[in-house]
């Protein structure tokens, strides 16, 4: 074991100084680089989102802020990064860990002792700090997550958003005084998001780190930011400002790029050009309701302005590829179940994840199964689809036995798409990717060639045949890992967190490629913790709580149930808490869709950088996730 560094315990300050100038950090093997030429400092103090479609170095940017890149992940930097006058390239990560610590998506990737408080001191014993300061920052570091009651317990016995809550205290702990933080919230349910957020705004309140956030649940965090940086999909600065400057006065410009924007700010936008006077713009859900229940009722000429009567609330008919397919106007279809699930008990070890689950899930169904982490959401779907053998008899899906069925007969009849992409790569290439279940299936040649090339173009994959899938970005493996499951065909296909890793552009033409497929009869299951997304797409809600199934009903009845909610441990989605029981606008009360709101984006909304946005190829950036 190397010596460790002479760190100084002095202590914590407000922050660190980060200054980033003309960065541009290219892959092995990649086409361009992202990000390129960006230039932005960091103050003391300072909370700093990162927005940016995908691919365009969000992440990449992150792992260079604290040394990862280039001294773990090669790739060939332009430009510098210093913190605190310290070049990253030059200082190593160990020597720039008291000033900046990273925070990644998943925790456990970051966790590595048994206890809870060995975790946090883990990384001040190894700066070779005294005793007594160790076990100071430590318990320091504890208290302000809400995890010092928990100090002996062993990490695997958090929950997800206490995982994330400790992965946040270790940072804290090293004294850092810049803290980045890679999508925290990402694999988080509701609640689990809302104890990451608490966190951090302990952390903001005592001004003792500066916070740079790469982050897609903005609903959230908004109200932590100070400051938005954006990145357009070539991986260049397009905008830097206040969020008053960056959210509320360019959101439109935002939401034409393709990221992330609150849903209140969606919602807004789509209000605005219906002849809603709401300004400023909204970002939160308690913002927007209080802005309708001062506005005067819009224009005559507004569209839809004005509506009193039922079908105020009704679903229009919208393009599959805007994201805004009426999945719940579709009229039900009277159908034999295509899945049946009796008894299924399924354990890990000694452990039971899942007791006695009864499910029917009938021909073209639109499931969301949604539940805490850890509920068993995930086992339950991979034992559908046979990724985790149930136990024979207990689950029929399309009239086979997924215990018993061989993999061929499977695949044919029910696609899976899990969480993290690389753990269903198979080859060497996309292109065969793709190929593989049509190969296994006997089609001919000339007919994977037309199938695959059509799934490239549907993705945005066109001119990465020959790309290995593992070198692909966090969002082009999603893609790709979703088209090898809808290329067979099969009439059920099940995802898990579809929209993972995704910006709002792709995610928004996912679930309509979802929707369409849905309208056109296939059955669809996705695991998801956004709420948003349920409400907007699916016809039908399991909600899975400790192994077992507490409800399975039609999406509106489930979010009407607040009893329900507050046992499963699940929010109503931003829009439905912003437009319940609003007595300025009841042509709007009650609606829980985005789709369902008067008014438009416009097409022709204004662009950042003042061009049409166009899509380069993107980066390897998700290879060092």
């Amino acid at each position: 074991m190397t010596a460790s560094p002479d760190f100084s315990s002095a202590p914590r300050r407000a922050g660190v100084s980060a200054t980033v100038t003309h960065l541009a950090v290219r892959y092995p093997d990649a086409a361009s680089a992202a990000p390129d030429g960006v230039s932005f400092s960091v103050g003391p103090g300072e909370v700093v989102l990162i927005l940016g479609p995908s691919g365009s170095g969000k992440s990449t940017l992150a792992l260079s802020l604290n040394g990862l890149i280039p001294h773990a992940i090669p790739a060939d930097i332009g430009g510098s990064v210093l913190i605190d006058g310290r070049d990253t390239t030059q200082a190593t990560v160990a020597e720039l860990s008291p000033s900046v610590a990273m925070v990644f998506q998943d925790p456990d990737a970051q966790i590595v002792t048994s206890t809870v408080f060995d975790e946090v001191a883990f990384g001040p014993e190894n700066l070779a700090l005294p005793v007594h300061e160790v076990l100071s920052r430590a318990e320091a570091a504890l208290r302000r997550v809400g995890l010092w009651e928990r100090r002996d317990d062993n990490p695997d016995r958090l929950s997800g958003g206490g995982r994330q809550r400790l992965a946040i205290a270790t940072a804290l702990a090293m004294g850092s005084g810049l803290l980045v933080l890679d999508e925290p919230t990402a694999n988080l349910d509701p609640q689990g998001i809302d104890d990451v957020a608490a966190a951090l705004a302990n952390v903001v309140e005592s001004g003792d780190s500066s916070i740079v956030l790469v982050e897609h649940n903005l609903d959230a965090m908004v109200e932590l930011v100070s400051r938005v940086i954006v990145l357009d999909a070539n991986g260049h600065l397009v905008a830097d400002g206040t969020t008053d400057a960056v959210l509320r006065g360019r959101a439109a410009e935002l939401s034409a790029l393709g990221v992330w924007l609150p849903v209140s700010a969606l919602a807004a936008l789509r209000l605005r050009a219906a002849g809603y006077a709401l300004d400023p713009l909204p970002l939160t859900a308690a913002e927007l309701r209080a802005a309708l229940e001062t506005a005067a009722q819009p224009a005559a000429d507004g569209a839809n302005a004005g509506r009193t009567d039922a079908s105020a609330a009704m679903p229009r008919a919208s393009s599959p590829a805007s994201g805004t397919v009426p999945a719940l106007a579709r009229t039900e279809r009277p159908a034999e179940p295509i899945i049946r699930v009796r008894d299924l008990t399924v354990r890990r070890g000694r452990t039971p994840v899942l007791h006695g689950i009864d499910l029917d899930v009938r021909a073209g169904e639109f499931l969301a199964v949604v539940g805490p982490n850890g509920a068993g959401k995930t086992t339950l779907v991979q034992a559908i689809a046979g990724v985790v053998p149930p136990p024979r008899g207990r689950v029929v899906v399309d009239g086979i036995d997924p215990g018993r069925a061989d993999v061929a007969a499977l695949t044919a009849r029910i696609g899976f798409v899990f969480q993290n992409p690389e753990h269903q790569f198979v080859t060497n290439s996309v292109f065969d990717e793709l190929a593989q279940g049509l190969r296994l299936r006997g089609a001919n040649e000339a007919e994977i060639q037309t199938r695959v090339a059509d799934m490239l173009e549907r993705f945005g994959l066109t001119g990465r045949e020959a790309s290995h899938p593992f070198l692909l970005s966090g969002g082009q493996k999603r893609r790709l890992s979703v088209g090898t499951a809808l290329i067979a065909g099969a009439p059920v296909l099940a995802l898990d967190e579809p929209t993972f890793g995704q910006d709002r552009a792709r995610a928004d033409e996912l679930l309509g490629i979802l929707a369409e497929l849905n309208a056109q009869g296939t059955t669809v299951i996705v695991v998801t913790h956004d709420m948003q997304l349920v409400t907007e797409y699916v016809t039908h809600t399991a909600v899975i709580v400790e192994g077992r199934l507490l409800a399975h009903a039609p999406t509106a009845d489930i979010f009407a149930d607040a009893e329900l909610l507050r046992a499963a441990g699940l929010r109503r989605p931003p829009l439905a808490s912003a437009l319940a029981d609003l007595s300025m606008h009841p042509e709007i009360s009650g609606i829980v869709r985005l789709a369902d709101l008067p008014g438009t984006l416009s097409a022709d909304s204004g662009r950042l950088g003042g061009t049409e946005p166009q899509r380069a190829p993107e980066s390897t950036e998700g290879a060092a996730r």
